[in-house]
């Protein structure tokens, strides 16, 4: 019995540290997506290929449109986008997916509309 209630308690603590709320997640992978994705894929562009934005459309088009498919490309890089598994956790790779799924999803915000600056 005593075996039985370890592993449920073990159980308990793994589902509360092991799972990140959505919130969290999703604010993770916005953080991370600034700070190492941005420079080449702000508004859900792609600096060196115009062709294959981040937009709904096109990761469908180029068969893209899946977290573990972007997972692995943030994962392993492919031509001119860098590997990002040695430098970044595999949960926050996951958030960055979900992060570009969502975005994706609603549509990237423009880069055209620029904030004026006020006199």
């Amino acid at each position: 019995m005593k075996k039985l209630l370890s592993i449920v308690v073990l159980a308990i603590i793994f589902v509360i540290v092991g799972i990140q709320p959505p919130a969290l997640a999703a604010d993770n992978g916005s953080k991370i997506f600034q700070r190492k994705c941005a420079s080449c894929h702000k508004g859900g562009i792609n600096k060196f290929k115009k062709e294959k934005t981040l937009k709904k459309s096109d990761l469908e088009k180029y068969g893209m449109f899946s977290a573990e498919k972007i997972i692995y490309q943030v994962t392993n890089g492919k031509k001119q986008m860098p590997a990002f598994g040695k430098r970044l956790k595999p949960q926050d790779i996951k958030d960055v997916a979900a992060y570009v799924m969502a975005q994706a999803e609603k549509g990237w915000p423009s880069n055209k509309h620029k904030k004026r600056r006020k006199r």
